[in-house]
Formats: C-alpha cells, sequence, structure tokens
C-alpha cells in the first residue's frame, strides 16, 4: 500500500526501533539525512517514541493483548483504580506470557490510586444538581442527595477554609466553601449539574494534608512488588517527600520498580523540580492537572516539564485523551493528531493511552495510530533539541559520556550505537539527546531489559558481555548485523557505562568498523 494511501496494517509485526532500512542507506547528517532515512522505511521501522498502554476489558483475552503488542505497544499500564487483584494477576501474567511468546521486551508499569477524593453513593446514582443551590459535604457517610454528599477522604475538612474551591467530575460542576466547621463543608454551587456516584473532588486552593500512600496503595504497591513490575506510577504526588516516601516502602519489601511521579497537582508543579530529580521519570497528567490549575496553562506546562525532564535525564510521559475519539471511532481527529505530533515535539519519551486501549472499541488500531504519527513526526528535524544540555557532566560520569557517544556518533555519521549498560542509565542519557540512528541498549538482565522499554528511541538487547575484546567485536557485529541496524563497513560507536568493565572502569567509547565476516 502507498504510504499516502491511508494507515498501515497495525497489527502485523514490528522490527525494533529504527531499523532496518530497506534498501539499508549510507548514514549523513541533518534533515536531508533524515528524510532519506524515513523515505525508505515509510512502513518498516517503529517511531522512537515510545507507546504505554493500559490494559482493561477491550485487550485482556491473548488475542487483545496480542495485538496490542504487535500493534507497538511498549509498556503496559495497569490502573489501579478499577478492576480486581484477581483481573490484576492474570493481566501480569497475560503480559509476560504474550511479550515472551512475541519476543518483544514489554514493560509493567503499576499505577497507584494515590489519595483520589471521591464522593460516595449518590441517590439513584445520579441527582441535579442547581446553580445557585448550596450542598453540604459532610463528614458522617449518607446517601448523597442535592443537600448533602460524602466523600471517601473526610480528612479534608481539616484544612479547607471559607473561599476555596470545590470541584466535582474534573470540573464539570463548581463550588466554592462557604462556611466549614466539625461536621463538614457548606458549599455554594457556581456551576451546577449531574452529582453521580464515585465522581472525582478536587480542592485546587486546599493544601490538604493527607498521607501520599493510602491503605489500598500500600497494597497495590506489595502485589506490585511481588509481580516484579519494572515500574510504579505514583497518583497525586504533592511533593518530593512523596517519592521518597514511595521508595523507601519499595526499598522495605526488596523491590527495584522504577517511580515514575504524576504531576496533577498544583503543589506538585510548584515542587517540580524536587520531584523529578527525585523521580525515575514522569507523567504529565493532564487531566487532573487540567482541574488543578488553569487549563489554559496546561499546554505551556506540558513544554516546561517536558524540558525539565530532558535537562535531568529523566523519560517523560504524556497523557490523558491523546486518542480520546478511538474509544468509539476508528479514525482519530485531526486535533488529536496534532496534539500527538504535539507532545514528540516538544520532546516526550512516551505517549500514554487510557480508555483508548483499556475499554475502546479499536485498542490496536489507537496504538498503531500512535506509532504512524511518531514516524511522519520524527521525520522532521528539530535542530533546537541539540541545543540542550543533558544533566552536569561535571558532576556525574555517566552523563559526561553519554554526552561524548552523542557527539562521537553525529561527527562520524555513525550509522549506529550500541550502549552496553548494566543499570539502563547510560542508556536513558544516550537517549535523552535524541541521535537520529538506532541505539542499541545490550544488558545481561532480563528486568534493565524491559525497564529499557520506555526509553525514546532505545532497542533493548540481552546478551552476556564477552571478557575479551575480539569476543566483544564479534558479538557486536552479530547483534548489528542480525537486527539489520549497521551493515559491513559501517561505522558504529560502542559505549560502555561505568561498571560495566572490570577494575573499577569509569566508561569508555569505541569507534568501530562493522566486520564482513
Amino acid at each position: 500500500m502507498c504510504w499516502l494511501s491511508g494507515y498501515p496494517d497495525y497489527t502485523a509485526a514490528r522490527p525494533p526501533t529504527n531499523g532496518p532500512a530497506t534498501p539499508r542507506q549510507p548514514a549523513t547528517t541533518g534533515h536531508a539525512r533524515r528524510v532519506q532515512y524515513n523515505a525508505s522505511m515509510k512502513r518498516q521501522r517503529r517511531a522512537a517514541t515510545k507507546i504505554v498502554a493500559t490494559v482493561g476489558p477491550a485487550t485482556a483475552s491473548p488475542e487483545g493483548m496480542e495485538g496490542l503488542l504487535r500493534a507497538g505497544a511498549d509498556v503496559v499500564r495497569l490502573n489501579f483504580s478499577h478492576g480486581r487483584r484477581e483481573q490484576h494477576r492474570q493481566a501480569v501474567e497475560l503480559v509476560r506470557s504474550t511479550s515472551e511468546r512475541l519476543g518483544l521486551p514489554v514493560a509493567l508499569m503499576g499505577d497507584l490510586c494515590g489519595p483520589k477524593i471521591r464522593l460516595l453513593e449518590v441517590q439513584d446514582d445520579a441527582v441535579e444538581l442547581a446553580a445557585g443551590s448550596e450542598l453540604r459535604v459532610v463528614r458522617e457517610p449518607v446517601v448523597g442527595d442535592v443537600r448533602r454528599v460524602s466523600v471517601n477522604m473526610p480528612a479534608l475538612f481539616d484544612d479547607a477554609r471559607v473561599g476555596d474551591r470545590v470541584l466535582i467530575d474534573d470540573g464539570a460542576i463548581r463550588l466554592h466553601v462557604t462556611a466549614a466547621d466539625d461536621d463538614g463543608l457548606t458549599c455554594l454551587c457556581d456551576v451546577g449539574g449531574t452529582l453521580r456516584s464515585r465522581k472525582g473532588l478536587n480542592l485546587p486552593d486546599t493544601d490538604l494534608h493527607v498521607p501520599a500512600l493510602t491503605d489500598r496503595d500500600e497494597d497495590d504497591l506489595r502485589f506490585a512488588a511481588e509481580s516484579g513490575m519494572e515500574y510504579l506510577a505514583l497518583s497525586f504526588v504533592r511533593r518530593a517527600a512523596d517519592v521518597g516516601l514511595l521508595r523507601g516502602r519499595l526499598a522495605a519489601l526488596g523491590a527495584d520498580s522504577h517511580i515514575v511521579a504524576k504531576i496533577e497537582t498544583r503543589h506538585a508543579v510548584d515542587d517540580l523540580d524536587a520531584i523529578i530529580e527525585a523521580s525515575d521519570g514522569v507523567i504529565v497528567a493532564r487531566g487532573d492537572l487540567g482541574v488543578e490549575v488553569d487549563v489554559a496553562i496546561v499546554p505551556r506546562l506540558q513544554k516546561e516539564i517536558t524540558e525539565r525532564c530532558r535537562r535531568a535525564g529523566r523519560p517523560v510521559i504524556i497523557a490523558t485523551q491523546m486518542l480520546q475519539s478511538m474509544v468509539a471511532s476508528a479514525t482519530p481527529t485531526r486535533a488529536e493528531v496534532n496534539d500527538v505530533a504535539n507532545a514528540i515535539f516538544d520532546g516526550a519519551d512516551a505517549v500514554l493511552l487510557s480508555a483508548e486501549t483499556a475499554v475502546g472499541r479499536h485498542p490496536a488500531e489507537a496504538v498503531g495510530v500512535l506509532d504512524h504519527v511518531g514516524v511522519e513526526t520524527e521525520a522532521y528535524d528539530q535542530a533546537w533539541q541539540d541545543r540542550v544540555a543533558i544533566g552536569d557532566a561535571r558532576a556525574d560520569v555517566t552523563v559526561a559520556v553519554a554526552r561524548s557517544v552523542a557527539a562521537v556518533a553525529n561527527d562520524i555519521g555513525a550509522r549506529a550505537v550500541v550502549v552496553w549498560t548494566e543499570t539502563g542509565k547510560l542508556a536513558r542519557l544516550v537517549s535523552k539527546h535524541r541521535l537520529d540512528r538506532p541505539v542499541i541498549a545490550v544488558t545481561r538482565s532480563a528486568v534493565v531489559r524491559r525497564r529499557l522499554a520506555l526509553y525514546y528511541g532505545v532497542s533493548p538487547v540481552l546478551a552476556e558481555r564477552p571478557g575479551e575484546t575480539d569476543g566483544l567485536v564479534a558479538t557486536v557485529d552479530a547483534l548489528l548485523t542480525e537486527g539489520g541496524w549497521a551493515g559491513p563497513g559501517d561505522l558504529v560507536v560502542v559505549a560502555f557505562g561505568p561498571g560495566t568493565l572490570a577494575g573499577g572502569d569509569t566508561g569508555s567509547i569505541i569507534i568501530h568498523t562493522v566486520s564482513g565476516a
């Protein structure tokens, strides 16, 4: 099919990120190289931008999961806000067995509920609240009606003050506090609507003193640790200490899941740099964030958060309604395509699908659209990307090695970059330099290999590192040629992170010509 005539077959198996080109082209630099590279690979290669897909009823079957992974999902997210423990356990087993059968490195991400405030039961599951009416939010659990409702976190009454806004159902209903007493809050309705059971409630003006981890979160993180999940997303982060608390809990359980902080509160924005530093990655959760702050500044915040994550060398994921129309429709809207492309232009490592793959009618197609948009968007040459300094090379040897790898690869027009890594750190930092050539991360750890699936432009490979130089060179040549990333005569850069070589090595870079033997 001509690449201009429509979308590809989304359920067809895809080759590794950035490879191989057919026919193979010599590496050049700049925009001309990008156009040449993409023109020869319109339907052969995957986007470098990674895809996080949420599992749910639409994909919780062997056929549904296979379609999701074949279409290009790199990370599968389990949303602990929905479903029962046995369903989550089955989903873990399904992802692991399907990815192993397909030979794909797929990471698992558990998403903790966090201290989400929700209404309790409402009469007949829906009552109409009129603008100008008065509503009591009370401590005691009651069946809600137009006069009073209860919530799952009575502790909020200790922090709310007169004048604070109260937003229900993502801001569809808007109230403000007119009085606060020991029994609850009296609120005046500014914008009315339908009150429904279990809908979320936000207090964007209130500095809530609620625990970062609820009892349910404690139970869920134990399950995540037992399941060996590569990532754990922390919801409603307010400050860096929240991330530290979760890290301590994981350490006590002997788990090494990487922590992804969800930026979705005004307080998180205020403490952003410290949260990024404390985390292993960040999700820009635009849904609740757009309720907590003026929705008009969310696009600017998305760009600022993405850039700060890039400078800090942390992966960043853009989430919420990326392809919301595809929950029902087989094709996205033009606005959604532009939204996805804009996230990639901003420098996002990954984009996240929620309802689109959890309950949508076209889960594999939605993943395929993300990949297709990624391929076309990444063809655009953004010179500004090269001007962003990643980390402080004076303070971190691995940052310096990654920066040198990027410079050498660009200067010599390397066909590919091979990164040997024990923990994935060097691969993560090289990824942040947005090299427009394959980056193959080689590790001997199956867990690290799966974790690397989140990093932009990185193709993870599992292999033991030979002890002798000749064996190392032969292994690199075999990996590159068998994977289609490079061929005889091509120049490649081979990099080693600190600790991958014997004798306390601090990192090495080799320029190598692929052998034809």
